[in-house]
């Protein structure tokens, strides 16, 4: 007779699942152990639980499938605390399975009331304390990640896992019970007045989410562009959405170049598709003189304190525009051009040659611009490799590199958290199943990194390459430029420059301190001759300040 343990093993694997991010502890050794000897499953055994939901939301972002972690009861699930928030944030569809204490016992130290942590962050979470239901609670752990794209925690106590596992009905997956009820439809007299709009625009801008990848518009919002004169841009999560297009604009919002924010100034409408428009990509001091419509399947009309836009299309992506396309034509007739005229040869060529930011700044000797740092990277690194970024002031230099699509970039920020670079970067090469001949590249901060630096040993022991390029100025960026424009002292935000080559070495990976641009074809050559991960300590200046990082200051960084 099996055990519930084992049961629950089969479960995860009869719903698809082939990759687990997990650190064990009572409450789940049994399960993960079984569920890693099961075909086709790979088993990434990390060095602290943040990682673990943390690597499964970057696993999630690179496959599209439904991530799992798995942690112990107590203490495991208290370390998740920062990682689900963000994966609540960024609607990723994920299941952790997490032990519970011995339901039987009358002590155990490591108790705690799960739920309400869980609760907190947003996430779901299912007490499966009956055993008759036990599948019934798998299986709607995975139907509710699915449906409603959000992270569920599933407790189970440590000592109900091992008992007898009696039942002899096979076990029925979400899948059979996710409704087939087809693309949503917008409302025609909705549609009509989004017609309207952009037929008399002249300035208008095609704004593209992560909606649209997962809806598959992408070719539609490019025709719908083509159709309408407008140009098209993408929030940060979709950047390079639009790569490959003449007038694709890059990023709104925050991480605007400095020609799309001057373009966004002028804009009289902006159809934004698949994106919640977020304070950061809509804030009212980005695109003030521009008509607002947000086509989305769950639009809301108040979004971070601000009316989010002036009409609301409630579509599927693809089936949306597809709806403004066929009214355009009923409206104008087909092919005839509607009245934009904000596309010209010289915006083209500007989009093609103009750098995101050409502020000069001083830069001392043996410390390097960023930004030349970037365009050098970008030079050598092909474009089909995966671009994997933390947070912090130094993400805004990296999001401008050009010509890569959106499939291979991960980033996940919508809760603000930095440190989470290396377990994203850990999520993304299992994802892609490449070891020793992996295509990652990790883009973080010297603070960042240091979060969790023992995922170091997890790369080296999981046989992952990855370029890890550490853009070093000493200290928490974000905060020593705020102090400064303060006028405050920020040598509490100064820490000195870790010798993360070393660190590198120490882990058993390869390292190499950079204070000149001109070596990074060679190094990255003798990098890609090799399977071992790598990080480039990469000395940059901490007197350069990102446009988001001017604009913030300028605003007053703590009036949002």
């Amino acid at each position: 007779m099996p055990k519930l343990y084992e049961a629950l093993a089969d479960a995860f694997l009869a719903e698809g699942v082939d990759t687990q991010f997990v650190l064990m502890g009572d409450g789940n050794m049994h399960w993960s152990t079984t569920f890693a000897k099961l075909p086709g499953v790979e088993t990434v055994h990390v060095r602290h639980e943040h990682a673990t939901v943390a690597a499964a939301t970057a696993y999630n972002v690179a496959t599209g499938k439904v991530a799992v972690a798995s942690v112990t009861c107590g203490p495991g699930v208290t370390q998740l605390m920062t990682a689900l928030p963000a994966a609540v944030r960024a609607r990723l569809p994920m299941v952790v399975f997490a032990g519970e204490s011995p339901i039987n016992a009358k002590f155990y130290n490591q108790a705690i009331d799960q739920a309400p942590l869980v609760a907190a962050t947003g996430a779901r979470y299912i007490a499966a304390h009956s055993v008759p239901r036990m599948m019934d609670s798998v299986r709607e752990a995975f139907h509710i990640a699915k449906s409603e794209r959000q992270p569920v925690v599933l407790g189970i106590p440590y000592d109900l896992q091992k008992v007898e596992h009696m039942s002899n009905q096979p076990y029925e997956t979400s899948a059979m019970y996710h409704p087939k009820v087809g693309r949503m439809h917008p409302d025609p007299e909705i549609v009509a007045e989004a017609v309207e709009r952009l037929a008399a625009a002249k300035r208008p801008i095609i704004l593209g989410g992560r909606g649209v990848m997962w809806s598959g518009a992408r070719d539609a919002a490019i025709k719908l562009a083509d159709r309408c004169g407008a140009l098209l841009s993408n929030t940060l999560p979709a950047r390079g959405l639009f790569h490959d297009h003449p007038f694709g604009l890059g990023i709104t919002g925050s991480y605007f170049t400095a020609l799309g924010r001057e373009t966004y100034e002028s804009a009289d409408v902006v159809l934004a598709v698949g994106t919640s428009l977020s304070y950061y990509v809509g804030g009212g001091h980005f695109w003030p003189q521009a008509y607002k419509i947000q086509m989305d399947d769950a639009p809301r009309g108040l979004r971070d304190g601000l009316k989010a836009a002036d009409l609301y299309v409630k579509s599927d992506a693809r089936i949306g525009i597809e709806a403004i396309l066929a009214g355009l034509d009923k409206k104008l007739g087909a092919g005839k051009p509607t009245a934009a005229t904000i596309r010209t040869k010289e915006l083209a060529h500007r989009i093609a040659t103009e750098p995101a930011d050409s502020m000069e700044f001083d830069v001392a000797p043996g410390v390097l611009d960023p930004r030349k740092v970037i365009d050098a990277l970008d030079a050598v690194i092909p474009k089909d490799w995966d671009i994997v970024v933390g947070g912090g002031h130094q993400a805004y230099f990296n999001a401008q590199m050009r010509g890569r699509p959106a499939e291979r970039y991960t980033t996940i920020r919508e809760f603000g958290a930095v440190g989470n670079g290396l377990c994203y970067a850990l999520g993304v090469a299992a994802a892609r199943r490449q070891g020793r001949d992996g295509k990652v590249v990790l883009f973080e901060g010297d603070g960042g990194l240091m979060f969790h630096i023992q995922e170091l040993e997890t790369l080296k022991r999981q046989g992952y390459r990855i370029l890890i390029c550490a853009m070093n100025d000493g200290g928490y960026g974000s905060e020593f430029h705020k102090l400064r424009a303060d006028g405050l002292d920020d040598r509490w935000a100064l820490f000195g420059r870790p010798a993360f080559e070393n660190i590198a070495r120490g882990f058993g990976l390869r390292g190499n301190e950079i204070r000149d641009v001109s070596v990074i074809p060679k190094l990255f050559t003798d990098f890609v001759a090799q399977g071992e991960s790598e990080i480039w300590n990469i000395q940059i200046s901490d007197q350069i300040t990102a446009p988001v990082m001017r604009q913030t200051v300028k605003r007053g960084h703590g009036n949002m």
